[in-house]
C-alpha cells in the first residue's frame, strides 16, 4: 500500500508516529474526506472484501464505501503506521432501541495504545474522534456518547437533542478476521431485507456539520441548521456527488431511487 497516496487522499500532513494524537487527527480527516456511501450496491457493482480493492476504490478512484471497506482500509493504514489494530464485529440496532442485528453486521476497530480505543470511520453520523473503550460517557465535538458493558457485550449509544439515548450498535471484543464478514457483506448487497439495498446514501462529515445525499434528497446541516432539497434529475445528483463529496461522475446508482 502507498501510504503517501492514502494520506494525500485524506489531506493529512501531520505526524505519523503511532500516538493518540495521530490517531485522532487521522480519524477526523478520514471522516471529512471519505464519504460513507453505498452507490456500488445500487449500480450492481459487486463489493469484495479485498484490501487492494479497497485501496483502488477509495484512494485511486476517490470513492467512499461502507463499513467493511472504510474500516478495512483504515485498519490497513493504521497497521502500516505501527498501530496495533483488531477487527471487531458489531450488531447494528435498526430502531435505536433494541439489539436485534446479526453478527458481522458491522465492522469496527479496536486500537491498543496506553489502553484500548474504539475507532470507526464507517458508520455515517457517529463519533468524530476515537473513544476510550471503557464504560462511561464521552464527548466528541459537542456530542455525547456512552459505552456500557453488559457481560461480553458493549453498547454504544448517543445522546439525542431531547435527552434520550439512541443505540447505534452492540459489539464484543472478540478478535475477528476480515473474511469473517464475507457472508454479511454479500447479504447487504443482495438481500431484499438489507438496509443498504433499500436505501441509496452518500454522507460526509464537514467542519461545520454534515452533507448527505439520501435517495433524491440532498440534506445539508451547518451549525445545527438543516436544509433539504429534492433533486429531480440524475445530472443534479451527479453534480452534487462531485462537488460535495468528491465522487467522480458515473458513480451514481439508480436514479430516481427506487427501493428494491
Amino acid at each position: 500500500m502507498d501510504v503517501g497516496q492514502y494520506l494525500q487522499r485524506i489531506g493529512y500532513e501531520g505526524p505519523l508516529e503511532p500516538t493518540l494524537e495521530t490517531l485522532r487527527a487521522l480519524h477526523l480527516r478520514h471522516l471529512e474526506s471519505v464519504p460513507f456511501e453505498n452507490l456500488d450496491i445500487h449500480a450492481r457493482r459487486p463489493i469484495v472484501l479485498d484490501e487492494e480493492a479497497f485501496f483502488d476504490k477509495v484512494v485511486r478512484r476517490r470513492r467512499g464505501g461502507f463499513c467493511y471497506e472504510l474500516n478495512g482500509l483504515f485498519a490497513l493504514l493504521l497497521r502500516a503506521l505501527g498501530f496495533q489494530v483488531t477487527y471487531l464485529s458489531g450488531r447494528v440496532s435498526q430502531d435505536g432501541i433494541h439489539d436485534r442485528g446479526p453478527e458481522f453486521d458491522h465492522l469496527l476497530l479496536e486500537i491498543t495504545l496506553d489502553g484500548p480505543w474504539l475507532v470507526d470511520v464507517g458508520f455515517g453520523d457517529s463519533f468524530a474522534e476515537p473513544l476510550p473503550l471503557a464504560p462511561g460517557q464521552w464527548a466528541s465535538q459537542g456530542q455525547m456518547f456512552r459505552l456500557e458493558q453488559r457481560g461480553d457485550d458493549w453498547r454504544l449509544t448517543q445522546e439525542q437533542p431531547d435527552g434520550t439515548w439512541k443505540l447505534h450498535y452492540v459489539f464484543t471484543r472478540v478478535p475477528r478476521q476480515l473474511q469473517d464478514f464475507s457472508e454479511m457483506c454479500r447479504f447487504h448487497q443482495t438481500s431484499p431485507e438489507s438496509f443498504f439495498l433499500k436505501n441509496q446514501i452518500c454522507s460526509r462529515k464537514t467542519a461545520t456539520g454534515r452533507v448527505t445525499l439520501s435517495g433524491q434528497r440532498l440534506i445539508i446541516t451547518e451549525a445545527g441548521q438543516r436544509e433539504v432539497r429534492v433533486l429531480e434529475r440524475a445530472e443534479e445528483a451527479e453534480q452534487a456527488l462531485l462537488e460535495l463529496f468528491g465522487v467522480p461522475r458515473g458513480s451514481l446508482g439508480l436514479f430516481p431511487f427506487t427501493p428494491a
